[in-house]
This record gives structure tokens, sequence and C-alpha cells, in this order.
């Protein structure tokens, strides 16, 4: 067996965030299920906008006169965020739940004994690669939404009042939810049972909470982490939630909440 002593001084590396970053990275490009996971975000993202742009359209002379005026084809051609926020979601969880379940953490910690650089590394590397790839993905989607919306005369441009701030937070939103699900997945370390928490955060808590009082909602919903981060992809602001930034704000609160909770959990639990 090779041993740290047994490695030439001249081939031994300091471990630094650095190498720990790349090496998260290696790891990431090659999971099976990244490849997969990011491409169906990515069809989600673009396919569902063009499909709701296009049935917008074909239907506009027989929607009703009120959601005619509640009617923005941005938001609309964004649609496809609801269901990519579920596959983006899931793979932040499996980027951590899928070295428990094989035992490669053990070694992953092994190798970087303080731990925490572990967890910064893959929370960096999958953000970088959600942001990125969400955000491009956001902006397909409105372009391709838009081009199906104006040959109705319903669309708008990117230069709109609001415009670049829903597309550009329709790609932010979706990385901070990929940091929750990598949160999410080292505090439980189990996959069911980290994709089960993040769905209940992001759906079933704004169902429950329709079925409070009215007075209880307004006063509730705004804080609620999927109301207040979706702010950002909606052009006018809606009854009862946060300014689209002051939202963001409280969003990010709550996905730097859950890494921090994490990382106490790293520390102190084994591997």
């Amino acid at each position: 067996m090779t041993t740290a002593s047994s490695i030439p001084a001249t081939e031994r590396h300091e471990v630094t965030q650095l190498r720990v970053i790349h090496s998260e990275w290696i790891k990431l490009r090659s999971l099976r299920s990244t490849l997969f996971t990011l491409l169906a975000a990515v069809v989600a993202m673009t396919g569902l906008g063009c499909l709701f742009s296009y049935f917008t359209a074909a239907r506009w002379d027989n929607l009703p006169p009120q959601e005619r005026l509640a009617f923005d084809p941005t938001l609309v051609s964004l649609r496809g965020i609801y269901l990519a926020q579920l596959a983006i979601g899931v793979l932040g969880v499996l980027v951590v739940t899928g070295e428990y379940a094989t035992g490669m953490i053990r070694a992953s910690l092994s190798a970087v004994p303080r731990r925490l650089p572990v967890l910064w590394a893959k929370a960096l590397v999958y953000a970088a690669v959600a942001g990125v790839l969400m955000t491009v993905a956001a902006l397909a989607a409105f372009l391709l939404g838009q081009a199906t919306l104006s040959g109705h005369h319903l669309g708008t441009s990117l230069s709109a009042p609001g415009v670049p701030r829903a597309v550009l937070g329709a790609g932010l939103y979706l990385t901070v939810v990929g940091l929750i699900g990598v949160a999410l997945g080292a505090l439980i370390r189990n996959t069911a049972g980290g994709i089960a928490t993040l769905f209940g955060v992001l759906l079933v808590l704004p169902a429950l909470a329709q079925a409070l009082p009215s007075s209880w909602l307004d006063a509730i919903n705004p804080y609620l982490p999927s109301t207040a981060g979706q702010g950002l992809i909606h052009i006018h602001q809606q009854p009862h939630t946060l300014a689209p930034w002051t939202g963001f704000a409280v969003f990010c609160l709550y996905a730097l909440v859950a890494l921090a909770g994490a990382g106490v959990a790293l520390k102190r639990r084994d591997a």
C-alpha cells in the first residue's frame, strides 16, 4: 500500500483550496448523472418556455380579459424554470450524496483532513457550472419564446425595462437552488432524504401556506424560499411580495444558512 512517506518529496503537493476545486471539477464532469441531469434542466428551461409561448399565442383570442391584462411575455418564456429547478436541485444533492453512497467520501476527507474545503469546493464548482449553463438556457428560452410570441405581436425585447433582470435572475435563482441542494446533501447524507427535503422546501411549503388564513399568508408567503427567490423573474412586483432583489437576498440567506449548517455537520460527524 502506498503511503505518504513512500512518495518522493518532489511529487508531494500541498493541499490547497484551488487543488481541491480542481479535484471536485474532475469528479463533477466524470459523473454520469451530471450530463443527463443538466441536459434535462436545459431542455426543461428552453423547451417548456417555447411550448408555453406557443400555446399562449395560439389561445390569445380566447383568453379571458383578466388573463390578458396580467399577461407577462417574459414570464411566459421563462416558465421552464419551475421544472428546471427540480433537476438542478436534485443534481446538487447528488454531488454530495453520491460520494456517501459509494464510500468515496472517506477518500476525499482523508485527502483533505480539514474537511470544509471539500464542501466549499463542491458548492463553488457546482454553482459555477449551474450558473453559466442556466443563464445561457434562460437567455435561449427568452429569445425562442419571444420569437414565437412576436409572430402574434405579443413579444417583448431584451432591452425592455426589467427584462435583463428577469433573464439574469432566472440563472441566479437556479444557481442558488443548486447550492441549497448541495447543502441538503451534506446535511442529510442520503439521496432520497435530500431530494425529499428539497422538494418540500420548494414545492410543499408554498402549497401548505395557501391553507393559512389570508392575513397569515400575506405575512409569511413573501419569506418562503421559492417565493422570495422567484421575485426576480417577475417584471412587475406581485402583491404581498418582497422587492425582487430584496427577496433574492433572503433566498441567498437561506442557502448560506444551509451551507453553514452543512459545514458544522461535516466537521462534527464521522464520514
